[in-house]
C-alpha cells in the first residue's frame, strides 16, 4: 500500500528512512506537492523576476599565454564580486561531461533498494552517502533533491568503494578537473600577495567530494526548491549543469549586471563548467573573495541533474585569514578555527543563506 504523503511522518519514513527519495515519491504518481515540501513564500524562487547572467565564460586556454594577465583579472573580478563564473577550454573533455550527465540519470533510475544501501545508517563505507534534501531532520520544508555523495581519499579506495555504476566516470571527472582548480587557485592566491606554493594549494584542496544531484520533475515548481539558500563551505566548487538550468545566485554588492540582494540565474552554457567560491576562500581572503549564496529551482518538464566537485581543506587544517592580507587590511574579519569544527556546524543545520559564516566571524561573538 502506498504511504500517505499528507502525513509528514509517513512521508519522512518513505522518502528518507527507507531511502526511496523524492524520485520514489514522484514515481508513484504525484499530482501536487506534499505539504512537507512547500517552502515559505519568502524562500520560493520567482523565475519571472530573475535576470540571467549574460557574462561570457572565461577562456582558460588563454592562461599562461600573452593574455594571461587579462584572464587573471577576469577570474579575480568574478571572485571578488559575484563569486560565480563559468569557464570554457578547461581541460575536461566535453564527451566526458555528457557521459557524466547520462551516468547520473542512469544511477537515479536504479531500483530504490540498490541506491538505499548507501544511506548513512547502513552504507558499507563512510566514503559514500546516498540521501535526500540536506538535513531532513532539521528542515521545516524539505528540498526537492536526491543525491549520491562520493568522498575521494585515493584512487584505490574510490575504485573499491564508490558505486560501480558511476565510479569510472566520476573519477575521470575528478582527475581532469583538479589541474584547473589548481590554476584558478594560483591566480587567486597571487592576487592576494601570496606565493602559491604547491604545498599550500594541496592543503586547501586536500579533501575532495563528488556529488551527483538529481531533481525529479515537480508538479508545482513554484512552491518548492531543489536546494535552499546556502553558500558552499569549501575552497572552490566545480559544477556541471545540464541544459535545463535552474541555478540562482544572490548578488552580494552592486555590479554591472545587477544590484545587491537581487537573484540572477546562471544559464547553462554548452561545454562550460561553473566555478564558485566557497566559505574557506572567503575567510582566507579576509572577505575579498565572496562565497556566493545560491539556490536551485525545480522544474515540471524534465528531471534535472547537476554534478559538483567540492574541494575542501583537510579537516585538521587550521583556517584563518592569510597574514599577508590581514597586514594589508589592518584587521582580521574572521577568527582562527579548525575546519572540522566548521564542518560540524555547517552539516548540523538546515540551509540558511550564509549564516554558516557567522561561525567564523570575529564580530559574531
Amino acid at each position: 500500500m502506498a504511504p500517505s504523503f499528507d502525513d509528514r511522518s509517513s512521508l519522512f519514513n518513505f522518502v528518507v528512512r527507507d531511502g526511496n527519495g523524492v524520485k520514489g515519491m514522484v514515481d508513484l504518481g504525484l499530482s501536487k506537492v506534499p505539504q512537507a515540501y512547500m517552502q515559505p513564500p519568502k524562500e520560493r524562487i520567482d523565475k519571472q523576476n530573475a535576470s540571467k547572467q549574460e557574462q561570457p565564460p572565461i577562456d582558460l586556454s588563454r592562461l599562461g599565454g600573452p593574455d594571461h594577465d587579462e584572464v587573471a583579472r577576469e577570474i579575480v573580478r568574478a571572485a571578488e564580486t559575484l563569486g560565480f563564473f563559468q569557464v570554457v577550454n578547461h581541460g575536461v573533455p566535453v564527451e566526458l561531461l555528457e557521459s557524466l550527465k547520462d551516468t547520473a540519470h542512469n544511477f537515479f533510475s536504479l531500483p530504490p533498494e540498490r541506491k538505499a544501501i548507501y544511506r548513512t545508517e547502513v552504507s558499507p563505507t563512510p566514503l559514500v552517502k546516498y540521501g535526500t534534501s540536506f538535513v531532513p531532520e532539521k528542515e521545516r520544508a524539505l528540498e526537492w533533491k536526491d543525491y549520491i555523495s562520493m568522498q575521494y581519499t585515493s584512487e584505490a579506495e574510490a575504485l573499491e568503494h564508490w558505486p560501480i555504476e558511476c565510479r569510472e566516470v566520476a573519477l575521470e571527472y575528478l582527475r581532469t578537473s583538479i589541474g584547473m582548480v589548481r590554476k584558478l587557485l594560483e591566480v587567486l592566491m597571487i592576487n592576494l600577495g601570496v606565493k602559491p606554493e604547491d604545498s599550500k594549494i594541496d592543503a586547501l584542496i586536500d579533501k575532495k567530494m563528488i556529488n551527483m544531484n538529481f531533481y525529479p520533475t515537480c508538479p508545482n515548481p513554484d512552491l518548492t526548491v531543489g536546494v535552499g539558500r546556502h553558500s558552499d563551505m569549501g575552497t572552490l566548487t566545480v559544477l556541471l549543469q545540464d541544459g535545463i538550468g535552474g541555478l540562482y545566485v544572490k548578488i552580494e554588492e552592486d555590479i554591472d549586471f545587477g544590484k545587491k540582494g537581487e537573484w540572477i540565474e546562471i544559464p547553462p552554457t554548452p561545454g562550460a563548467l561553473v566555478i564558485n567560491v566557497g566559505d574557506m576562500l572567503q575567510v582566507l581572503s579576509n572577505g575579498k573573495y565572496k562565497s556566493a549564496e545560491h539556490r536551485v529551482r525545480t522544474t515540471s518538464t524534465k528531471s534535472r541533474v547537476s554534478i559538483p566537485i567540492f574541494t575542501i581543506p583537510k579537516p585538521t587544517e587550521k583556517i584563518a585569514p592569510l597574514p599577508q592580507v590581514v597586514e594589508k587590511d589592518g584587521i582580521a574579519l574572521y577568527r582562527d578555527f579548525v575546519l572540522a569544527d566548521y564542518m560540524n556546524n555547517f552539516f548540523g543545520n538546515a540551509h540558511d543563506g550564509k549564516k554558516s559564516l557567522d561561525f567564523a566571524k570575529i564580530n559574531s561573538a
